[in-house]
């Protein structure tokens, strides 16, 4: 079972402690900031090439 508790480092925006309730945050306005970056493709995670044939199929209603 995972522990409960907090992670030493701080929050990852700014660095203050973080606070249980927004966890691993420090508060709403940073867990916010998180989200905004997510959306607007700021962060992005490894992977692999796309294809380009696959992404052709995407494009194109299939009906």
């Amino acid at each position: 079972m995972p522990s409960a508790t907090m992670p030493r480092e701080g929050c990852p925006n700014c660095g203050k402690p973080a606070i249980a309730a927004y966890a691993p945050f420090c508060g709403q306005g940073c867990k916010d900031r998180d989200l905004l970056q997510w959306l607007s493709e700021g962060h992005r995670l490894p992977g692999p090439p796309a294809d380009p044939e696959t992404l052709d199929g995407l494009d194109r209603d299939e009906g």
